[in-house]
C-alpha cells in the first residue's frame, strides 16, 4: 500500500515526463504514405497525369471521394484553445499538444487518421464557417476544448448545416464514458438508474450533456442537482435565461426539490456525484462526501488534478471512486469513447453522431467489463490497453446509426466488428513496427 506522499509523487510523474519527452520527439504525429511506391514512375499514377481520372470521376459523383481518397478515415480535431483541459483559455498554439495527443489516440485506439487544427479566432461564426470550409477533406469533425456557452451553438449549427458527423468530445464523448461508468457502479451498489439522486458539480459543456444523456438513459430529471460557480441550478436563477440558455434549461429540468446553496447542499444525501468542474484538490471536501447516501459513488474527473484525491474520498466513506486519470483505478476518460465512436460512425458513413449512438457505446463499454468477469469497485471500465473493447464499441455505434437511419452504408454488427478489429490492429502493428525499426526512437532513460 503506497503512502500519501508516494501517491502524490506518482501523480506528478506524468507531468515531469511530458516536459522531457515532448521536446525529444518534437510532436506526436507525422504523415506516412498509404499507397505503394514501387518506383518513381508510380507517381504518374498517384499524381499527374493519372490522377486526373479519379478527379473526373469524383466530379461526376461526389460520393466517390470516399472510395478514391482517405476522406473515409480522416477526422479533423478542431479547437480555438479557449478551454483546454483545466487550464482555461491558453490560446491555439498552447492547445496544440492536446490536439496532437487526441490525434495519436484516434490513430492507435481507433485506427482513425486525425489532423489537429487549432484556429486563431475565438469568434463562433468564424469557427463555424472555417469548419464548413474543411468539409470536403474530412469524414468527420471532432470539436475540442471550446469554451461555453459558444460551444453549444457551434455544435448545433454545424450538426444542422454539414453532411458529415460533427461532435464536441467534451460533450458527447465525456457523457458516453461517464454513463458507462455509472451503469457499472450502480450494478455494484445495487441501485436503479431511475431512483438514484445525482449531484453534478460543474455546469460546463461536459456536465450539461451528461445530464441530457443520463436522462435519456433513465435517470429521473428531478433527481439531478447541478451546480455552477454561483450555486445550485434552480428556477430562481433567472439571470441565466438570456446569457446561458443551456444552463437555464437545466434549471427547469432538474432539482425537483428546489435545493439552494452550493456544492455541499447539492451533494447531501445523493447516491452519486459526477464532478467535472475545476482542477483540485479540495474542490470537494471530505465532509461533503460523508454526507452522501450509503454506498456513495464519486466521479472526480477534473484534469489534470481531480476535485478530491481518490484516497481522501475513500477515507470519507465513498465506496466507488473514479477520476479522469490513467494512473489511478477507474479512469473515466474520453479516450475510452471517441476513437471507437468515430470508428463506428466512419465505417457506416454516418451523417451525424446521435445521443443514442453514444448510449449504445456506453452500454457496450459497460458490458465488456462485466463480460470479462472483473467488474469490481476498482474495475468499473476497461482500461485503454484492453484494445478488444474498441471494435465492440465501434460495431455497437455503427449498428445503432444503421438502425436510426443516419448511415449511408448498411453493415451488420458482425461486419462492423471485423472491419474495426482489422483497422485498429493494423494501426497498432504499424506503430510497433516503426518503433522496432528505429524510425520512432526509443524513449531516453
Amino acid at each position: 500500500m503506497l503512502t500519501k506522499e508516494e501517491l502524490l509523487a506518482k501523480a506528478k510523474k506524468p507531468a515531469e515526463d511530458a516536459m522531457k519527452l515532448h521536446p525529444f520527439y518534437r510532436g506526436k504525429m507525422q504523415t506516412l504514405p498509404r499507397c505503394a511506391i514501387r518506383k518513381l514512375d508510380d507517381f504518374a499514377i498517384w499524381y499527374t497525369p493519372g490522377v486526373a481520372e479519379p478527379c473526373k470521376a469524383i466530379n461526376k459523383n461526389k460520393e466517390l471521394v470516399y472510395e478514391y481518397t482517405s476522406k473515409w478515415n480522416t477526422v479533423a480535431v478542431v479547437s480555438d484553445g479557449t478551454r483546454v483541459l483545466g487550464l482555461g483559455d491558453i490560446g491555439p498554439e498552447a492547445a496544440m499538444p492536446v490536439m496532437e495527443g487526441k490525434a495519436l489516440i484516434f490513430k492507435y485506439l481507433g485506427g482513425v487518421d486525425a489532423v489537429p487544427i487549432c484556429l486563431d479566432t475565438k469568434d463562433p461564426e468564424a469557427i463555424i464557417q472555417t469548419v464548413k470550409y474543411l468539409q470536403p477533406s474530412f469524414g468527420g469533425i471532432n470539436l475540442e476544448d471550446i469554451s461555453q456557452p459558444k460551444c453549444f451553438g457551434i455544435l448545433d449549427r454545424l450538426r444542422q448545416e454539414m453532411e458529415i458527423p460533427v461532435w464536441h468530445d467534451d460533450q458527447q464523448g465525456t457523457a458516453a464514458v461517464t454513463l458507462a461508468g455509472l451503469i457499472n457502479a450502480l450494478k455494484l451498489v445495487g441501485k436503479k438508474m431511475s431512483e438514484v439522486k445525482i449531484a453534478l458539480i460543474g455546469a460546463g459543456a461536459a456536465n450539461i450533456r451528461i445530464a441530457h444523456v443520463l436522462i435519456k438513459a433513465g435517470v429521473t430529471p428531478g433527481n439531478i442537482y447541478m451546480t455552477d460557480s454561483k450555486g445550485i441550478l434552480n428556477p430562481s436563477r433567472t439571470e441565466l435565461q438570456e446569457t446561458h440558455r443551456e444552463k437555464w434549461e437545466m434549471c427547469t429540468l432538474t432539482n425537483a426539490e428546489g435545493r439552494e446553496g452550493g456544492i455541499a447542499e447539492a451533494m447531501r444525501g445523493t447516491d452519486a456525484v459526477i464532478a467535472l468542474s475545476q482542477p483540485g484538490p479540495d474542490v470537494i471536501k471530505k465532509e461533503w462526501i460523508s454526507s452522501m447516501a450509503e454506498e456513495a459513488i464519486v466521479f472526480a474527473c477534473a484534469n489534470p488534478i481531480p476535485e478530491i484525491w481518490p484516497w481522501e474520498a475513500k477515507e470519507a466513506g465513498a465506496r466507488i471512486v473514479a477520476t479522469g486519470r490513467s494512473d489511478f483505478p477507474n479512469q473515466v476518460n474520453n479516450s475510452l469513447g471517441f476513437p471507437a465512436i468515430f470508428r463506428g460512425a466512419l465505417d457506416v458513413r454516418a451523417k451525424t453522431i446521435t445521443d443514442e449512438m453514444c448510449i449504445a457505446a456506453a452500454y457496450e463499454l459497460a458490458k465488456y467489463a462485466e463480460d470479462k468477469g472483473l467488474l469490481a469497485d476498482d474495475y468499473l471500465l476497461p482500461t485503454m490497453d484492453e484494445w478488444e473493447v474498441y471494435p465492440r464499441e465501434a460495431a455497437a455505434v455503427g449498428a445503432k446509426a444503421v438502425e436510426q437511419g443516419v448511415a449511408r452504408i448498411n453493415r451488420s454488427y458482425e461486419e462492423l466488428y471485423d472491419l474495426a478489429s482489422n483497422i485498429i490492429q493494423d494501426a497498432q502493428e504499424m506503430t510497433r513496427l516503426l518503433m522496432k525499426q528505429g524510425y520512432i526512437p526509443e524513449v531516453p532513460e
